[in-house]
């Protein structure tokens, strides 16, 4: 190649050792940033969310390759084996399906669901925590957690969103088919908001896949991660991690890789 372009051997050595070298510079700076964006989410991004947050910047990469510099750092997303409580065998009743996986929506305040997810304790064993969200922007505009699972935890997680929000119309509230959503009390307090009701199908947890997928992002990312030593430090970490990181902080694919506060805030101002 060499002859046939009339270079020297060395000139063509040097070129070529240059390009590696530049390549190497390149990485050595996207890894630096790959690790700062890592450990600013607490090691909870893997390399969709990693390489957003890279684009934002100006940067110029493919995913591809930030998932060989992750392998290289050797870090990837948590994922820890959750708890699995004992499954009620109680006899279900099937009830209307409205929303039949229709999980778009036009805007705020016009599809929630909710569902209720245990939570290990050292001293206090199992807590449970009740979670509401709008489907528009995947916020959890409403929860309620405590140590006993009964009809009062979903109102009460029903109440906060509905005072937190203040919708204007008509709502549908899906869930699955627990005893604590098929209640005569859960029932009043949806007619009281003007809620109609909408329940997946027996044993179809795709049904209800949002909320679902929350509650399991939740375990991954933050509760099979540390253990609590009873339900007062566990209240208070849930609430750092929904308040403090998964509404305001963590990007969200479903929503155009930003965050749910952000969406909602998009909506409400062009609402202007």
């Amino acid at each position: 190649m060499c002859r046939v372009l009339d270079i020297p051997r060395s000139t063509y050595y040097k070129s070529k050792d240059k390009t590696l070298s530049n390549r190497a510079i390149e990485n050595e700076k996207y890894e630096k940033e790959i690790l700062a964006i890592y450990e600013e989410s607490s090691k909870r991004y893997g390399a969709p969310k990693i390489h957003q947050k890279l684009i934002e910047k100006g940067n110029e990469i493919s995913v591809k390759r930030v998932q060989r510099l992750m392998i290289k750092l050797n870090i990837a997303s948590i994922v820890i084996a959750q708890y699995k409580p004992y499954p009620s065998k109680t006899e279900v009743k099937e009830r209307k399906n409205i929303l039949r996986r229709d999980f778009t929506t036009n805007t705020i305040n016009e599809k929630w669901v909710g569902d209720i997810t245990y939570i290990h304790t050292m001293k206090d064993g199992w807590c449970y925590l009740a979670s509401v969200m709008d489907l528009h922007t995947r916020k959890i505009i409403g929860y309620s957690f405590s140590k006993s699972m009964d009809t009062s935890l979903i109102i009460v997680a029903l109440k906060n969103a509905y005072e937190i929000q203040r919708p204007s119309g008509s709502i549908i509230f899906h869930s699955d088919l627990g005893t604590q959503y098929t209640s005569e009390a859960y029932s009043e307090q949806l007619k009281k908001y003007n809620m109609i009701a909408s329940y997946s199908n027996k044993g179809c947890p795709y049904d209800n896949a949002c909320i679902e997928s929350f509650h399991s992002i939740l375990k991954k990312e933050q509760v099979n991660r540390v253990l609590y030593y009873d339900y007062a430090a566990a209240r208070l970490d849930l609430f750092k991690y929904i308040e403090g990181w998964y509404n305001r902080k963590r990007i969200h694919g479903s929503i155009g890789y930003i965050t749910p506060q952000a969406k909602e805030d998009l909506v409400k101002a062009s609402n202007l």
